[in-house]
């Protein structure tokens, strides 16, 4: 790849993500560009199918059309210039301007990475594209639906995130660490529970906001059993009933980060930037699950996320662990027992 268009995927992963670009910049370099890589052509799916417009069959269409291409089945990229122009985030309506930039960064790798990218970007589209054959476009107003049962809520949770616990894994035990076959079948198991419970946090965080594009991904047989409706989530004065619901979903979460603190107690010692990689956002998640725990998660205007002081000191208290014996793991345990 040039130095110029180095430069420009960097310029796109710096501003189309506040959390994860902190996450690569620690990772070590034989794995930084195709994971880098894989996060933009996701997200590029990512906001083709959160595109405000009204006919849900356009999405579908942009979104297949993108896939196919990048998969390698059909050869001429859709048109994004119009979807392009609907984008409130100007970032990511140039990420959108960017496609062809972005997808020609595959032809860097080797055919091994090459696979193990295109095997997980697959499985997230096809998430994005079931979520909307059941929603519909986001666009606010609309009737609310929701996920069935838990069983499709852990499907989703690994279809757009727990997949790439799995192609995290599978590019570390490629580049960067070797380990026998029964702590590897492990390593790939929890490396699924630490993508999920990311995604879970997401869920549980952004309920006000899903609920206006008619979206609930907490499940409606679980709000049944709690005597709710989707449309209840609309009004906080259901907090009460909903909290302990809410709850169970927040120790699931919780026993997801469990898993994925064992997981990067498997990573080597030597392998100190690939472990920070993974402890960021796990001690971000620690903090964010203590954080809705606390607020009122149905009240849109209650915003509840990490921010940037909180960010930076994680990033030096870990430099600060990871240069002492024992510090990963106490770092880990302190958080978790704030949590």
């Amino acid at each position: 790849m040039s130095v110029l268009i180095d430069d420009k995927i960097d310029n796109l992963l710096k501003t189309t993500s506040r959390s994860f670009y902190p996450t690569l910049k620690y990772l070590p370099k034989k794995t930084r560009g195709q994971i880098g890589l894989l996060y933009l052509l996701a997200r590029v799916a990512d906001t083709i199918a959160d595109t405000k417009v009204g006919e849900t069959s356009v999405l579908i269409q942009h979104l297949q059309s993108y896939n196919e291409v990048v998969q390698g089945r059909a050869e001429e990229l859709p048109d994004f210039a119009e979807l392009a122009n609907l984008q409130s985030n100007e970032h990511e309506a140039e990420l959108l301007r960017n496609v062809p930039l972005v997808v020609e960064g595959l032809n860097v790798y080797g055919e091994g990475d090459r696979k193990r990218i295109l095997e997980c970007l697959d499985i997230i589209v096809g998430g994005q594209l079931l979520d909307l054959e059941r929603f519909g476009a986001a666009n606010e107003g609309g009737n609310i639906s929701a996920l069935p049962t838990d069983k499709e809520l852990d499907d989703y949770t690994f279809r757009v995130a727990g997949c790439v616990g799995v192609f995290w894994s599978k590019m570390s035990l490629a580049h960067l660490i070797k380990l026998p076959p029964d702590e590897e079948k492990m390593f790939l198991e929890q490396g699924i529970r630490f993508g999920k419970a990311l995604q879970m946090i997401n869920i549980l965080r952004d309920i006000p906001e899903d609920l206006r594009f008619g979206r609930c991904y907490i499940p409606e047989a679980s709000l049944l059993e709690v005597g709710l409706r989707p449309t209840d989530l609309l009004n906080d004065e259901h907090l009460a009933t909903f909290r302990p619901l809410y709850d169970r979903y927040l120790d699931l979460t919780n026993e997801h980060l469990e898993a994925a603190t064992a997981y990067i107690r498997m990573i080597p010692e030597t392998q100190f930037r690939l472990k920070a990689s993974c402890m960021l956002p796990v001690l971000v998640g620690q903090r964010t699950v203590t954080l809705l725990r606390e607020g009122n998660i149905l009240n849109s205007d209650e915003r509840i996320k990490v921010t940037r002081d909180e960010m930076k000191s994680y990033a030096r208290k870990l430099l600060r662990a990871l240069i002492i014996p024992g510090g990963v793991r106490r770092l880990l345990e302190k958080n978790k027992d704030r949590s």
